[in-house]
């Protein structure tokens, strides 16, 4: 059995998108992270250093929506796969990213994009 960590409906706004509103206007973004670690060492310890601070994980997440812009979401799901994959004790992660309200009149639902990366 694999140990994870869930941290879902991280929010940030940012200018991500390929038409010219969606890079000129801030936009509701929602990410879900599952963080692959070992968590029997936290399990017994009960100390905040051996294991992954969601505080952290969390500014990591939103500062990638908040200062970088991208076109696509996938592009967006891979920065934040490759910065969580650089905390050591990782192993793996699954992360969702949400465009809440993409521009489109037809489309009353957000769009999503899932990927799952591992070291």
């Amino acid at each position: 059995m694999i140990d994870r960590i869930e941290l879902n409906k991280i929010q940030a706004l940012g200018r991500i998108g390929v038409l010219p509103e969606e890079k000129s206007r801030a936009q509701p973004f929602e990410v879900d992270l599952a963080i692959e670690t070992d968590l029997s060492v936290a399990g017994t310890s009960d100390d905040l250093n051996d294991t992954i601070n969601y505080g952290e994980v969390t500014e990591l997440v939103a500062g990638i929506i908040r200062n970088e812009s991208h076109q696509l979401l996938e592009k967006v799901a891979t920065r934040i796969a490759s910065e969580v994959l650089a905390i050591p004790s990782v192993t793996g992660v699954q992360i969702t990213v949400r465009k809440m309200r993409p521009p489109l009149p037809e489309f009353l639902g957000s769009s999503a994009v899932s990927i799952y990366r591992s070291k």
